[in-house]
């Protein structure tokens, strides 16, 4: 009978061995490797990234939401009419004089006044707009806050400046008084609000 060499100890160690060489050839061959479905980034010079640093440091995605200020319609003139109003309580009438009428001034009404009102209805929608974020994360993290006042917000993305930015909104409104009473209510809450009309 042959005697055998060597034990358990050098197989372990000769196993060990192997193993190790074995990882190290996979591993070296997977950083050398192009790995698939990775876009490549162009490489930038210093001066190019830091301006680009610069630019994203200065950009605000809100920026173009500041609300322009109101233009206030010009005053129409109405032509008055005055109209008798006879004393109530009869003290006047006593004096037995003229002023016992009192003109009280009302404005005439055309029947072009009273349909202009139906006919002018807003063509406007109204929205509240509580942030744009670079981000997704962030703008659902605002639209949870949101939710948790018991609102009931939308996340949308938009590209802006050539940019990707998600708006934050509440609406649409019909009315300009219903989204001015949401924004007063995040106003005061701390929450920075736009208020955006888009044409219907």
């Amino acid at each position: 009978m042959k005697k055998q060499l060597g034990g358990t100890l050098l197989g372990f160690i000769m196993g060990a061995l192997l193993g190790l060489g074995a990882a190290l050839a996979v591993a070296v061959y997977i950083t050398k490797v192009p790995m698939p479905f990775m876009k490549k980034a162009p490489v930038l010079g210093a001066e190019t990234e830091a301006a680009e640093a610069q630019k994203n440091r200065d950009w605000d995605p809100n920026a173009g939401l500041a609300n322009k200020p109101a233009v206030k319609p010009a005053p129409v003139d109405v032509p008055a009419v005055s109209v008798p109003v006879a004393d109530p309580l009869g003290e006047l009438a006593n004096a037995k004089s003229e002023a016992a009428v009192a003109p009280l001034t009302l404005p005439a009404l055309s029947p072009a006044a009273t349909v202009a009102p139906a006919a002018s209805a807003d063509p406007f929608n109204y929205f509240v707009q509580a942030g744009a974020f670079r981000t997704p994360d962030d703008a659902e993290q605002q639209r949870a806050r949101l939710v948790l006042m018991g609102l009931q917000p939308r996340v949308s993305e938009r590209e802006q400046s050539g940019r990707v930015v998600y708006r934050v909104r509440l609406g649409p409104f019909d009315k300009k008084d219903d989204a001015d009473k949401v924004k007063v209510k995040l106003d005061s809450s701390g929450i920075e609000t736009a208020l955006v009309r888009v044409q219907k």
